[in-house]
């Protein structure tokens, strides 16, 4: 029999992956929804720490799910692409901290932290540490790969809900646009 680090998580990454690419569309049709209202300069930097990054997260799930379907042999490459992710994915987050301290549209409240922040840097740290775990063992760090796959993906959705929510009530209407009921 054939076991490597991978064999039993082909079906949570055929799962996670698939919701990944399907909110990726999603977002995309929202973002078009609301891409002929009038905007801001200030509503587009809130647009780059609020909006954006939830495609990042969504490409992130869906980068690692191939990885991991991919047919290894052995953890050591995949490891490798899991640090240098989960990496980028630390540096990512500083910059989306930094954008959202400075973007003045809205001023961000604790769950924004939470969300936008402190959980997908948990989650990079938590993939970067994983990576770098593979060169010890080729199991257990799979645990900490697929919990940072989850929380991406729910940070994902929820962020994406806020956006939606936030654009659909905030964003100003064009005037041949229908009042609100």
């Amino acid at each position: 029999m054939n076991m490597t680090p991978f064999t039993g998580w082909e079906n949570f990454y055929v799962i996670v992956g698939s919701s990944a690419g399907a909110l990726i569309g999603l977002q995309f049709v929202v973002m078009a929804l609301v891409a002929d209202l009038p905007r801001t300069q200030k509503q587009a930097q809130a647009g780059q720490a609020f909006a954006t990054p939830n495609v990042v997260h969504f490409g992130a799930v869906l980068l690692l799910a191939a990885v991991v379907c991919a047919p290894w042999h052995g953890a050591d490459a995949p490891g490798v692409i899991f640090g240098v992710l989960g990496l980028c994915g630390v540096g990512y987050v500083l910059i989306v901290t930094r954008r959202m301290g400075s973007q003045t549209a809205y001023r961000p409240e604790f769950e924004d932290w939470l969300f936008h922040s402190i959980l997908p840097l948990v989650a990079y740290v938590t993939l970067a540490g994983s990576g770098y775990a593979t060169r010890i063992h080729d199991y257990w760090p799979m645990f900490g790969v697929g919990a940072a796959v989850l929380l991406l993906l729910f940070v994902g959705i929820h962020n994406a809900w806020d956006v939606a929510l936030y654009s659909a009530t905030n964003m100003p209407r064009r005037e041949d646009a229908p009042p609100p009921r």
